[in-house]
């Protein structure tokens, strides 16, 4: 089996990092290069650069900013955010990115998801899935565009597996930011019908949260930010602690 990573995300807008609580409120974090570096150099396993409203805008992420990361870091890089269609996924692959992820365009299109992986390998295409409770929501980058879909996360987790997806993101809304713990249940039970890899996103904030959810749950892979960003924890430390734990932490 292949060992667990931790993965750190970027969400950007307007050109800066920046980090919300449940998908609203955004305050500023930082310089994406600066801590994309600092991750990188830190021991994260792989690095998720998200450009929040570029689907609400109609818009797709920023080459050049996105070319700078992937020159600044030595780790698997995806990238994510107005992602329309595969010129786009190759534009990202051609800047530096090793992964594409598609969210609130797969849903609006799943023959995307489809297509890019014909396109490009099904391991460089992930799909991001934000839910509460069981529904799937879209355009999730700010309170304002959030919509709501008649997608149940089990069955458009398995419709995106079947067509193509090598790795799925469950973003859990009412979690996220929070730093009060993974929705556990939710995750254990869609990573039971799962045959790719599912990683964990919203709610760590802890070295016990980080324990219990790969334990309960067999994720392949756990997303934070705030965590990070507010060095809530050292990556060096949560790694250490969970392999010393007996877990199999990517080094």
């Amino acid at each position: 089996m292949p060992s667990l990573r931790i993965i750190a995300c970027l969400d950007v807008q307007d050109g800066l990092v920046v980090k919300g609580v449940r998908f609203k409120d955004h305050r500023i974090i930082g310089e994406p290069i600066e801590l994309a570096r600092r991750y990188s150099q830190e021991g994260i396993d792989e690095l998720v650069f998200y450009d929040i409203a570029a689907s609400a805008r109609g818009e797709t992420f920023c080459t050049k900013l996105v070319s700078q990361i992937s020159r600044a870091i030595n780790i698997p890089f995806c990238v994510a955010g107005g992602i329309r269609n595969i010129i786009d996924a190759r534009n990202a692959i051609s800047a530096g990115a090793d992964k594409i992820s598609i969210n609130s365009m797969a849903l609006s299109k799943p023959s995307l998801i489809t297509e890019i992986a014909k396109d490009l390998g099904s391991q460089a295409v992930v799909v991001g899935v934000d839910v509460k409770g069981e529904q799937v929501y879209r355009l999730t980058g700010t309170e304002k565009t959030t919509e709501s879909t008649s997608r149940n996360v089990f069955d458009w987790c398995l419709e995106a597996q079947e067509r193509g997806a090598g790795e799925i993101v469950l973003n859990c809304m009412d979690s996220d930011g929070t730093l009060s713990g993974t929705n556990i249940e939710l995750l254990k039970n869609l990573q039971e019908k799962l045959s790719i890899p599912l990683i964990a996103s919203g709610g760590v904030g802890s070295i016990e949260h980080f324990d219990k959810t790969f334990r309960e749950t067999k994720v392949s892979a756990i997303l934070a930010a705030s965590v990070f960003h507010d060095r809530v924890l050292e990556i060096h430390d949560l790694k250490k602690q969970l392999s010393k734990n007996g877990l199999e932490i990517r080094q």
